[in-house]
C-alpha cells in the first residue's frame, strides 16, 4: 500500500515550506556557532527540502490525483510530463530544482565551505530520491541535482542542459537524454577541474564528489530506464502515462 495522505495530511506537508523558511531565519543567527552545531542544523533540513515531493502535491491540488498511481509511479517532473501534460510539469520542474538550489546556498551560507555545500546538495536529492513523506518513494533526482550543480558549477550545468535538450528532442527519450545530459555534466566538471578554469566563478576540486555520486545515483536511479531502452519498449514524450493496476 502507498499510503495516501488525508486532507490534514496534505495540508501538513504544505505547511512543511513556511517551517523551513522560518527554520532557515533561525539558522541564519547561528553565524558564530561551532562549525559542527551548524552541520548538524543543516543537513537535515536540507533533507527535508529535498523530501518536499511536489510532483505529488502540484497534482493532487490540480487534478486531484495522486501521480504515484501513474505511469513509473515517481513523483518527478518525468512523470509529471506524462501524466499531467506541460504546464504542471514545468511547475514541478521549478519547484524541484530550487529545491537542489536552496540546499547548497544554505550550506553556503551559514558554514561556507565547499564540504558542506556538497555534503548539502547530496542530502537534497536523497530526500527527493527517498523521501520521507511518501514512504521513501519519490523522483529519480535530475532536477534538484541540477540545481546544486548550477550553484557549484554553472557551465557544467548549462553542459548537461545542452546535450540533455536536443537528445530529448531527437530521440524523444526523457531518459536518455536525462542521462547523456548528467554524463556530459560529469566530464564537464572534471575537465574543469583538471584545468583549474571557470569561467562563470570559483570552483573548488571537492564539487567533482557532487558530481560523481550525485550523478551515479541519478544514472542508478534510472536502472528500469536503461532496461526498457536496450529491450525497446521504453516510453517516449507524448506517450501519456497509463494507470497503474492496483
Amino acid at each position: 500500500m502507498k499510503g495516501y495522505m488525508t486532507p490534514s495530511a496534505l495540508s501538513s506537508l504544505i505547511a512543511v515550506p513556511l517551517l523551513v523558511a522560518a527554520s532557515v531565519a533561525a539558522l541564519l543567527t547561528m553565524s558564530d556557532a561551532p562549525t559542527l552545531y551548524r552541520y548538524a542544523a543543516v543537513l537535515p533540513l536540507a533533507y527535508v527540502m529535498g523530501a518536499l515531493p511536489w510532483g505529488y502535491v502540484v497534482l493532487l491540488m490540480h487534478r486531484g490525483i495522486d501521480i504515484r498511481d501513474y505511469g513509473s509511479g515517481r513523483t518527478g517532473v518525468s512523470n509529471a510530463l506524462r501524466t499531467a501534460g506541460y504546464k504542471l510539469a514545468g511547475l514541478v520542474l521549478a519547484l524541484d530544482l530550487v529545491k537542489g538550489i536552496a540546499a547548497v546556498l544554505l550550506a553556503r551560507a551559514l558554514i561556507g565551505d565547499p564540504t558542506a555545500e556538497v555534503a548539502a546538495g547530496l542530502m537534497g536529492l536523497v530526500g527527493h530520491n527517498w523521501p520521507v513523506f511518501l514512504r521513501f518513494r519519490g523522483g529519480r533526482g535530475i532536477a534538484p541535482g541540477l540545481g546544486g550543480l548550477a550553484v557549484m558549477s554553472p557551465l557544467s550545468a548549462i553542459s548537461g542542459v545542452v546535450v540533455f535538450l536536443p537528445v530529448c528532442v531527437f530521440t524523444r527519450y526523457l531518459s536518455l537524454g536525462s542521462m547523456l545530459g548528467v554524463a556530459a555534466a560529469c566530464l564537464v566538471l572534471v575537465a574543469l577541474m583538471l584545468l583549474g578554469f571557470n569561467p562563470l566563478g570559483s570552483i573548488s576540486n571537492l564539487y567533482l564528489v557532487y558530481g560523481l555520486l550525485g550523478g551515479s545515483v541519478i544514472i542508478w536511479q534510472h536502472r528500469d530506464n536503461i532496461q526498457r531502452l536496450i529491450q525497446g519498449t521504453e516510453r517516449r514524450i507524448g506517450n501519456p502515462a497509463a494507470r497503474i493496476e492496483q
